[in-house]
């Protein structure tokens, strides 16, 4: 399965990059003129570009709060409120997880839509009418708004991991540094962190890989408009395939993420051999 699902696809599409094919006659031998137009494409350039803000929407922002809603309900509301409370939380910050893309899309697209969507209809009925704004469909707000909607379905999974990691710490820790003193800030510093350091790197690299390929929530609410303020190289990509017929040129890009991706994976992976290395010394 891995050598027909994913090797042959690859090698496939890594040789139609190199060729002039628009998916009806046999390939044509093109060298490197895909990958010259690449290099030259503002719009590619731009897709990167978007790449880098899903990066701060899917994996800085998340694992940060993450961090902090983790801590705050390991350390916090399981000791005042019992274990079955902290449950309840974790499990309703992980429900956007368990929506399927489209169906958590389509959601975030009612609520957003220009006519009669829940936040324009929210802004007219408390009197803030002139607020009112086309929020997925306008140049300045698509996509903030869609970073928005990518940490809200993303918040979960950061904070499962982190709190399922935290089970290894022993509480006697937390008491002690509380009887010494600490408060909550000093008690994450101090002990939170290190304990999930392994939890970390590998929620930033899952969800960076993510951000970099992401595309149903691009495709189902914005198609990387309007104009090309959220386009990413997927949907790039997808829309050179299905919609130009290009797929040579489209080829070129997917091969081009791949090689992205496969790079960032190596970097995570040295740095955090490097981290285990300084922890045992």
């Amino acid at each position: 399965m891995l050598l027909w699902i994913i090797i042959v696809p690859a090698a496939w599409n890594i040789y139609l990059s190199f060729t002039n094919y628009r998916g009806i006659r046999p390939p044509e031998w093109a060298g490197l003129e895909n990958w010259r137009n690449l290099v030259q494409d503002t719009t590619f350039w731009t897709s990167f570009r978007n790449s880098i803000w899903m990066i701060i929407a899917m994996v800085v922002v998340p694992i940060l709060i993450g961090l902090v809603l983790s801590s705050l309900v390991f350390d916090v509301v399981q000791k005042k409120f019992g274990p079955k409370t902290a449950s309840t939380l974790r499990a309703v910050y992980y429900f956007p997880q368990l929506l399927p893309i489209a169906v958590a899309s389509l959601v975030m697209g009612w609520i957003f839509r220009p006519e009669n969507g829940a936040l324009n209809a929210l802004l007219k009925v408390i009197g803030l009418g002139g607020l009112q704004h086309n929020w997925l469909g306008s140049p300045d707000t698509a996509l903030i708004f869609l970073m928005l909607i990518m940490i809200w379905i993303q918040l979960g999974y950061p904070l499962v991991i982190f709190m399922s990691g935290l089970q290894r710490v022993d509480p006697e820790l937390y008491e002690a540094a509380s009887l010494d003193g600490a408060n909550w800030w000093q008690r994450f510093i101090a002990i939170t962190l290190p304990s999930i350091k392994p939890e970390i790197f590998v929620v930033a690299l899952t969800c960076t890989i993510a951000a970099l390929k992401v595309f149903g929530p691009v495709y189902m609410l914005t198609r990387g408009g309007p104009g090309t303020s959220t386009i990413v190289p997927s949907y790039y990509s997808y829309t050179e395939f299905f919609q130009a017929q290009q797929v040579g040129y489209g080829a070129a890009i997917a091969t081009s993420l791949t090689v992205v991706i496969i790079v960032v994976a190596i970097i995570f992976t040295e740095v955090q051999q490097r981290a285990e290395k300084e922890d045992e010394e």
